[in-house]
C-alpha cells in the first residue's frame, strides 16, 4: 500500500478514471502499462456491474490484485457496492495492493457497517454523497459531525459529490450544453461546500458523462474550482488531460499565493489590482500552491514585487 497517503493532498488524485470492476485489462491499468498519464483510478463494484456479475467481478478482482505492482504515484481504489461486499473485499489476498474504497450511498444509515470494518485499517476511502439525504441540510449536518471523529477523519481523503444520483432522485438528467450548476444541484453542490469544508473535508465535483462536449466540460470544471471542489472523476480516458490541464494555475494567483504565505508578508497589500489580506486568503493561498505543486501553471512570467497599501 502507498505510503505516500499518510502525508496527502487530495489533488494529488487528479481525474479519478472509473471503470467497471469486470474489465480485462485492470491489471494493465492499475500497473501503468495502459493509460500511463492516470494519477489515480477506481475499479467500480456497484453501478457499473450487474447483479448477476457480482460475485465474478469480485473473483476477478482478486485475480488481478496478484498481478498488481507496487506503485507510488498510481492511486488506487475499490468502490465497494454495499457494505456486505466491502466485507468481502477486505478478505481478498493482496487487497493492501490498494488504497482505499470509495463508499457509495453513503448516510448515516450505512455509516456503522462500513466505517466498524475500516476503523482499525490503513485504508483510506471517499464516501459518496448520493442519497436524497444530500438535499437535507439538517441531516448533512448531523453527517459531518460523525465524520468528524477523529478515528473516522483520519481515513477520510475526500467526499464525492455523485451528480448523476442525485439527479436521478429528481428524475432528472442533465441536458447537454448545460453544467450541473445550472439545473437544480447547483444549489445543493453549494450547500455541500459551505456545510462541510470549513470544517476541513475535501469535496470531489461529479462526472461529466457526454464525451463530445469539451467547452461544457471546461465550462464545469471552473465552476467546480469557483464552488472549492478538488478533483473530478473521469469516465473515460480522454477526459482525463482535458481536466487535469484545468487545473493548472494561473500566474496570478500563483504570484498572490506566494506573496500571501511568505512569513516576511505584510498583513495586508496590493498585488495585480487585488487586495491581499494574509488573515482572509491564507487558506486560498496554500489551496492554490498545492494546485500549482501537482498540475503546475498557466504562463510562465517572472514574479513581480508586490505594493503595500
Amino acid at each position: 500500500m502507498n505510503t505516500v497517503l499518510k502525508s496527502f493532498s487530495p489533488w494529488q488524485l487528479g481525474a479519478p478514471l472509473y471503470m467497471p470492476g469486470n474489465r480485462r485489462d485492470i491489471i494493465e491499468i492499475a500497473n501503468g502499462d495502459k493509460y500511463p498519464m492516470l494519477r489515480s483510478m477506481i475499479f467500480c463494484t456497484e453501478d457499473a456491474v450487474s447483479n448477476i456479475d457480482v460475485d465474478s467481478c469480485l473473483r476477478h478482482l482478486g485475480l488481478c490484485l496478484q498481478g498488481f505492482k507496487e506503485s507510488s504515484h498510481r492511486y488506487r481504489f475499490i468502490r465497494a457496492r454495499n457494505p456486505e461486499i466491502l466485507a468481502r473485499l477486505l478478505d481478498l489476498p493482496d487487497i493492501e495492493k490498494i488504497d482505499g474504497f470509495v463508499l457509495p450511498k453513503f448516510n448515516e444509515s450505512v455509516f456503522h457497517a462500513y466505517f466498524d470494518q475500516l476503523k482499525d485499517t490503513p485504508f483510506k476511502v471517499m464516501p459518496t454523497l448520493e442519497t436524497r439525504d444530500v438535499f437535507d441540510s439538517c441531516a448533512m449536518t448531523e453527517l459531518r459531525q460523525a465524520l468528524s471523529q477523529e478515528e473516522i477523519a483520519e481515513h477520510i481523503i475526500s467526499l464525492r459529490i455523485g451528480g448523476n444520483d442525485l439527479m436521478n432522485l429528481l428524475g432528472l438528467r442533465r441536458a447537454r450544453s448545460y453544467t450541473l450548476y445550472e439545473t437544480p444541484l447547483g444549489h445543493v453542490i453549494s450547500q455541500l461546500a459551505t456545510i462541510f469544508k470549513p470544517y476541513g473535508f475535501a469535496l470531489s465535483a461529479p462526472v461529466f458523462e457526454y464525451l463530445n462536449d469539451t467547452v461544457t466540460l471546461q465550462k464545469e470544471i471552473a465552476l467546480d474550482l469557483a464552488h472549492g471542489l478538488i478533483g473530478k472523476t473521469a469516465i473515460h480516458p480522454t477526459q482525463v488531460p482535458l481536466i487535469e490541464s484545468a487545473f493548472a494555475v494561473d500566474y496570478e494567483d500563483y504570484e498572490m499565493a506566494h506573496a500571501l504565505c511568505e512569513q516576511t508578508a505584510p498583513a495586508v497589500f496590493k498585488m495585480h489590482d487585488a487586495m491581499c489580506e494574509v488573515a482572509t486568503h491564507w487558506q486560498w493561498a496554500e489551496n492554490i500552491l498545492n494546485r500549482q505543486h501537482c498540475y503546475g501553471l498557466n504562463d510562465q512570467v517572472p514574479l513581480k514585487e508586490c505594493l503595500e497599501l
